[in-house]
């Protein structure tokens, strides 16, 4: 009588393992086995990280193994288990690997396929019906707030399939990195020494430097290039009728004896625009405290030295007589808090636009669609799972908990009550597939050329890390796919593609996400632009958050003074009194990399191959930003890929 050896491997997190009874069936080409009990007696089964074999014996030939139906069955307390893989061996001596990967819950069967490269040999051919689906979670699409992309439909972090939960060390982790500062700051601030005394035994090298330095203008401009927000400054052509800055305003601040419109000529002077925050609703959640937001215009200067530097700031969109424009040559108590409201300005649009919608919220777009179009065999699961790992947890505990009604945003930003929420609306309208695509979002700000910016780093790195994703994200579909007519094939992955656009992004006609893909390189980019933007992106986004937020006065998170509408206002006390409270500012200190798969999803020789190169070539772009950034006081390290999660997950 034949029999295969089939082994079985539980996982290694907290409460992985399980009593529950295992039973195991085969299916093959030609016949299926019996069902059967996994069980050794007096052995003490599917312990957290185990890897037990047993032997299935069947009475006729089955055939290609396809399929492996696995099901868990209550033996007396009920309790999850978490499958990594299972393995059998035929009696022929052959290795077939079913990935599995996922949480069993209550009385729950999966059906497994085989991890090998022939997968896609069945979703492409005809009879490929009998292959059936081994999604272990069922996802259902929910519109949190309307505009926004479509979520996923849980109201509450322990209301997730378990496959998509935080480890629980994980979800404590999340809790006390938003708490643990909540206790330090109780009352309002005196004068910019509290702020110096509080900091100092909480510093890094960064945070240092900016606490020392936030006041120069060197340090103004320096951010739009390597700050958390490096995705707004652009070069300026034409000066907006809606900012009318002229030559005699500026010609101090020129080092090259040319007009402002020769410089503009020239490429050397440069723009950020925050529109997106005109009449966007102040929060009204505190009427003890009254808190204001702009939307300033901000002019910048490549001098003489490559350094960027602000030599005009309006703080509102509309000119006129009670919107001044600010000028470096001002008092100087005025240009710095004028600085102070751009700041804030961008300060809210990195929380807002560039991390939460840019990053958390566009991964859960593609991770929802992921689990319910793609089964944990298919080759582009397996190279996204690690990306999204975590996702969908946390963006679910932030509803939760910070974006919520009531949560961390409403206490402690100008934009909660509701602030937030519009600027999401109003972003959605910008964020095209496209701006998702990092050379072409580097591109279309005309930032692109590093003899014009030899000093962004930012673009720099994402430059070399996004092409080196590419060149692995390549080797693999090219393993899987040996031509455009496989893609145009995998009926799984063009559902996927379209399950992203026609409901995570409602069909949006402004989005421009494709519906479909028909070539090898359009799903190269494709999983290209999610890696991306899960890993490299939110790490440059996230990473650098306390380095240029801890100290308060570089990043408000509201203000509690009314924009100045007139010069000569400006004095120590007014600026203080402006800037957040100490309870707002706790929230600023509450607030894992690419290239490591921690679960080898990927069974296949090429494929791990490909990792190991593509590995080796992170190794390689770390190794010269380690270099670059030695003997420098500012070090740019967001976008090394030895400190790149693989994931949003922070």
């Amino acid at each position: 009588m034949p029999s295969y050896t089939v082994t079985v491997a539980t996982g290694n997190q907290w409460f992985a393992g399980t009593d529950d009874y295992i039973y195991i069936t085969l299916v093959g080409t030609e016949s299926c086995s019996e069902r059967t009990l996994l069980d050794k007696p007096l052995y003490n089964d599917f312990e957290r990280g185990a890897v037990d074999s047993y032997e299935v014996r069947v009475g006729e030939n089955l055939g290609d193994i396809v399929l492996v139906k696995i099901e868990k069955k209550k033996y007396w307390v009920q309790d999850d288990w978490y499958c990594r893989y299972i393995t059998v061996k035929t009696p022929s001596g052959d290795y077939l690997e079913f990935p599995c990967f996922c949480w069993l819950v209550n009385d729950k069967e999966v059906v497994l396929r085989d991890g090998r490269g022939s997968y896609l040999l069945f979703v492409c051919l005809p009879h490929k019906s009998h292959v059936l689906s081994c999604s272990s979670v069922n996802l259902q699409w929910r519109e949190w707030q309307p505009g926004f992309p479509m979520s996923i439909d849980a109201n509450r972090h322990k209301d997730l399939p378990r496959d998509i939960q935080f480890d629980s060390e994980k979800g404590v982790d999340f809790i006390l990195n938003y708490s643990k500062f909540m206790h330090m700051f109780q009352s309002s601030w005196s004068d910019f020494s509290d702020f110096e005394k509080i900091f100092v035994r909480i510093k890094n090298t960064i945070s240092e430097y900016v606490m020392q330095h936030w006041k120069e203008d060197f340090m103004f401009g320096y951010q739009f290039l390597n700050g958390c927000n490096p995705v707004l400054i652009r070069k300026c052509k034409k000066l907006p009728d809606k900012f009318p800055v002229t030559h005699e305003m500026v010609a101090v601040s020129l080092e090259r004896e040319l007009t402002l419109e020769e410089e503009i000529e020239a490429g050397n002077i440069y723009i950020v625009d925050y529109e997106v925050l005109d009449g966007i609703t102040p929060n009204s959640t505190d009427p003890c405290t009254l808190q204001y937001l702009a939307a300033p215009i901000c002019l910048l200067y490549k001098n003489a030295h490559n350094k960027i530097m602000p030599i005009a700031i309006q703080l509102g969109q509309v000119p006129g007589e009670d919107n001044p424009i600010f000028l470096p040559t001002d008092g100087q108590y005025d240009w710095l808090l004028a600085k102070i409201w751009v700041r804030s300005s961008d300060f809210h649009h990195h929380q807002t636009i560039t991390h939460l919608l840019r990053t958390h919220l566009m991964t859960e777009v593609f991770g929802i669609a992921m689990f319910r179009q793609l089964p944990a065999v298919h080759p582009a699961f397996k190279l996204l799972i690690p990306h999204i790992r975590f996702t969908i947890a946390i963006n679910t505990k932030a509803r939760e908990q910070l974006i919520c009604e009531c949560g961390i945003f409403d206490k402690a930003n100008a934009t909660g009550g509701g602030g937030h929420v519009q600027m999401v609306q109003r972003a959605v309208k910008t964020l095209t597939f496209r701006s998702l695509c990092f050379p072409d979002m580097i591109k279309s700000r005309d930032v692109d050329s590093k003899e014009e910016l030899p000093t962004y780093f930012y673009r720099d790195d994402g430059y070399k890390v996004w092409e080196a994703t590419k060149r692995f994200v390549s080797d693999v579909v090219n393993i899987y796919y040996t031509s455009d007519e496989r893609v145009q094939g995998d009926e799984e992955i063009q559902a996927f593609v379209k399950d992203v656009c026609s409901f995570g992004m409602q069909d949006l006609d402004y989005c421009e996400f494709p519906k479909s893909l028909k070539t090898r390189e359009e799903l190269i980019e494709y999983l290209t632009v999610i890696i991306f933007t899960a890993s490299a992106q939110h790490a440059a986004v996230n990473f650098g958050q306390y380095d240029w937020c801890s100290w308060i006065p570089n990043a408000p998170s509201t203000m509690r003074k009314p924009p100045p509408n007139k010069k000569g206002l400006a004095n120590v006390n007014l600026i203080v009194e402006s800037l957040p409270d100490r309870g707002r500012s706790s929230w600023h200190l509450g607030a894992l990399y690419l290239g490591m798969y921690p679960d080898e999803h990927f069974t296949e020789k090429p494929v791990k191959d490909a990792m190991a190169k593509f590995r080796t070539e992170l190794a390689e772009i770390t190794s010269s930003i380690k270099k670059r950034n030695e003997g420098k006081k500012l070090p740019y390290y967001n976008m090394s890929p030895d400190k790149i999660p693989n994931s949003v997950a922070v």
